[in-house]
């Protein structure tokens, strides 16, 4: 059994996986820590694949899998836990801009005794404008709704053996890692870092994709979007009685105003929260029916370790 496994999720990263693996081997074998790298391919699309098996072929301390097609990096990250073996395990980024150095650090806290040692961004590299103002929103949105604070947490964290046993033994399929490290507890330090610049290629998150991220970790992790509409409901309920009291106290007076302005407005109103509030509840019944069809959360197709 290693110490330490290094999961590396990687989407159309042929050109980071060489120079990822040239760094992490290196540094840990500088440090005299007994390791392995475990790439995860998330239905990569370029020659990510064979390139991890190249370096596999080379070296026994890599190991790499292949999904069949594109589940995502939370399965890919669940993957990798559950292949890993060491005593510690590290998640992070293929592309380096979780800093290498910082896994160092990390492991000295696991080695004082840290169960759950969490990257926290001190900075975000260089980003722009409307992506760093969309990622605080998201953040924003997810550290309020799950209760946690999210806004500098990142999937770079350090877990001992008994905390990736714990995730991995978790049976539901629509997970979100960086939340359910919080969930899970147990004794956690934090470390910070900067985020690096990519050396190759482009960062796969859009505005887009960040969208329907949150939706999908929010509704797969915290109930409070359904207790907002049963709030919303009751405000408009007392809304509407005491529209109601006015309107016939006005009648009886002979005052009412004609016209169909108001009713119009509130018809538009009221449609719309239905509609938003249909569209919450469809969301959850979306991620039950994910849970209750009990499909897997991924389907390797090829793994470097059946080769040799």
């Amino acid at each position: 059994m290693p110490q330490l496994s290094i999961i590396l999720p990687s989407y159309n990263e042929e050109q980071n996986i060489e120079n990822t693996y040239n760094v992490l081997s290196g540094m840990l074998t500088e440090q005299g820590i007994d390791f392995e790298l475990i790439f995860i391919s998330d239905g990569s699309r370029d020659e990510t694949y064979t390139n991890i098996c190249k370096i596999a072929e080379k070296d026994t301390r890599v190991r790499g899998a292949e999904f069949s097609r594109n589940f995502g990096k939370e399965a890919a990250i669940f993957a990798g836990l559950e292949l890993s073996r060491g005593k510690a395990t590290v998640v992070m980024d293929c592309d380096l801009q979780h800093p290498p150095e910082v896994v160092l650090e990390m492991f000295e806290e696991w080695k004082k005794g840290a169960e759950v040692v969490e990257g926290i961004k001190s900075s975000r590299g260089k980003e722009s404008p409307m992506h760093r103002f969309t990622t605080s929103v998201f953040y924003g949105i997810m550290s309020g709704l799950i209760k946690m604070d999210m806004k500098a947490s990142s999937d770079f964290k350090l877990l001992d053996r008994k905390v990736v046993d714990t995730l991995v033994a978790l049976p539901e399929k629509d997970t979100f890692f960086r939340a359910l490290s919080f969930w899970v507890g147990f004794k956690t330090v934090k470390v910070y870092y900067d985020v690096q610049e990519r050396q190759f290629g482009e960062s796969k998150w859009s505005t887009g994709s960040l969208i329907r991220y949150a939706i999908s970790n929010v509704t797969s992790f915290t109930t409070f979007p359904l207790k907002i509409v049963s709030f919303i409901g009751m405000v408009f309920v007392v809304f509407a009685i005491g529209i109601g009291i006015h309107t016939l106290i006005r009648f009886i007076m002979g005052t009412a105003v004609s016209g169909f302005t108001t009713v119009i407005l509130l018809l538009l109103i009221i449609g719309g929260l239905i509609l938003i509030s249909l569209g919450i509840i469809g969301n959850y019944l979306a991620r039950v029916y994910e849970e209750v069809k009990g499909r897997p959360r991924y389907i390797i197709s090829n793994r470097t370790d059946e080769r040799q």
